[in-house]
């Protein structure tokens, strides 16, 4: 892959494997849009008996049903596998190659050993087992980590995930909580517009660096000019939101009370003969423009949300709810504003996923490259998906203001501090993509410093196969180099049998 002997089509390749990598998150949300709208216990009930919708608070949506679909779409998408071959077949050498392929010789005119592997002429008499490619494992890594463009750009790339994973984890929530949007409206709206403008972005990002046919220093540079767009844009996000609004007992006093802050509690001499309940949150909006807990704590004497006695800055007949929360001012705008803003933020930072790859590729040597990149999606995911969604979502509890309680136990959060919670959310991703923005600067100086130090001179020699499953042995990937007055090195040429499958492992990484 990424061979400039052959057509720059690799590139494009990456670009198209990372984009489709993007594009299952965008139908999952879509998915679960629709599996949100039914309820969750649909297929015992009857739905109809109902007095809830999914626009109520309290509505369950069936969540179960995304892993049943998806669980029958990858027991079938799996079958077909099982038609491919153990080891696909190696990709044919060239002249002038530092590696060749092993041709007929009179040096190596011998029967084929039975274990079905052609001896490689530098190794001893002894085989390769199993234990023997595992301990050579620390060593290798060793090796690529004490690269220091090699180490930065993985770091760079778990920081750049950490960001998707933990922004994207919570963004339906982040959605429902600053512009009062439903689970399902949020999930739809990030399939169809901010995940799918992702994958543009990184398919483009290959796009680019295959027509501007970058070297690996112009490639980092690329990646730290989207890097800045990207950061300027979640700068932009501080400012597009809505704030959290006069909340009965919670943020203001009920009615024209003067309680301190401190000392709020949304319950009230006017409330305290209906026995309200805080196990649910189910926001109603009073004529005097404050939101209330629920009808309960709005003092509704009433089922059609009349007669609510907490409301006493408004004539008694005027004493009415409706349900949800209570509308911010120009929430619309900074929302429409808000869903631009993501949708370039999107596709301008996912740019930078195949100039990083293209780097790490052309920092390591050809036996080298398939291992380099199993190290990486190994640090990606345990770097960039497990613990930003913890840091992420420790942050977010913080900033809660109000938890419901369920037989004296607390429960889930049932309002939280907007403007926290919006500078909090965007705070830590700003955080993540200037870490990143340092490591990408790292990057640059030593490659500007020392070109041929860190790339190799052949930048390409991964083939599209070989961007899965390496054609060489772990074990010859520890070792020294070939000694000078040795210049050919022979390549392995595998023939892999079912009971001969440890001695003759590929390295699968």
């Amino acid at each position: 892959m990424l061979s400039r002997d052959h057509s720059s089509t690799p590139r494009t390749m990456a670009g198209i494997l990372f984009t489709m990598l993007v594009f299952g998150p965008a139908c999952g949300f879509i998915l679960g849009s629709f599996c949100t709208k039914i309820y969750v216990d649909a297929v015992f009930i009857d739905t109809s008996k109902l007095d809830i919708t999914p626009d109520d608070p309290r509505w369950i949506g069936a969540w179960w049903g995304g892993f049943l679909l998806c669980g029958a779409l990858l027991f079938f998408s799996s079958l077909p596998m099982f038609g491919f071959p153990q080891s696909l077949p190696p990709r044919p050498e060239r002249a002038g190659e530092s590696e060749q392929a092993m041709l007929p010789d009179r040096d190596y005119e011998r029967p084929k050993p039975s274990n079905g592997v052609l001896r490689h002429p530098l190794d001893g008499d002894s085989s390769t087992t199993c234990f023997q490619q595992l301990r050579v494992i620390p060593k290798v890594t060793k090796h690529l980590l004490s690269n220091p463009v090699f180490t930065c750009i993985i770091l760079a790339a778990c920081m750049e995930i950490a960001v998707v994973a933990g922004f994207a984890a919570f963004l339906g929530k982040y959605l429902e909580q600053q512009f009062n949007l439903t689970t399902s409206s949020a999930n739809q709206l990030l399939g169809m517009t901010a995940i799918p403008c992702a994958c543009l972005g990184i398919f483009l990002g290959g796009l680019l660096v295959k027509k501007l046919s970058l070297s690996a220093l112009g490639a980092i540079r690329m990646a730290m000019l989207v890097n800045l767009v990207s950061t300027a844009c979640y700068v932009s996000f501080l400012f597009l939101g809505c704030d959290t609004g006069p909340v009965a007992g919670v943020t203001v006093p009920y009615g024209n009370n003067s309680t301190p802050t401190s000392s709020l509690d949304p319950y009230s001499p006017c409330n305290n003969n209906c026995e309200c309940q805080t196990d649910s949150f189910t926001p109603v909006c009073g004529a005097d423009g404050v939101t209330y807990l629920s009808a309960c704590f709005a003092g509704c004497s009433s089922t059609n949300l009349s007669g609510c006695s907490c409301l006493t800055s408004v004539p008694a007949e005027n004493a009415t709810v409706v349900p949800g929360k209570c509308p911010s001012p120009g929430c619309e705008e900074a929302f429409l504003t808000f869903l631009c803003v993501m949708c370039v933020c999107s596709m301008i930072g996912a740019m930078a996923q195949t100039p990083s790859v293209i780097i790490l590729i052309r920092t390591v040597s050809p036996e080298l490259k398939s291992y380099a990149l199993g190290v990486l999606f190994l640090l990606l995911r345990l770097l960039g998906f497990i613990p930003p969604p913890l840091i992420f979502g420790a942050g977010i509890d913080s900033t809660c203001l109000f938890w419901s309680t369920f037989c004296g136990e607390q429960g889930a959060c049932a309002l939280y501090d907007n403007v926290v919670y919006r500078y909090l959310y965007v705070s830590i991703a700003i955080a993540l993509k200037s870490f990143a923005f340092i490591l990408y600067t790292t990057t640059w100086q030593c490659l500007r410093k020392n070109y041929k130090r860190y790339i190799k001179n052949h930048e390409g020699g991964l083939s599209t196969s070989e961007f899965f499953a390496s054609t060489l042995t772990l074990d010859n990937l520890g070792r020294d180099s070939v000694p000078q007055n040795q210049p050919h090195r022979t390549k392995f040429i595998y023939n892999l049998e079912d009971h001969e499958w440890c001695e003759n492992m590929e390295s699968v990484l």
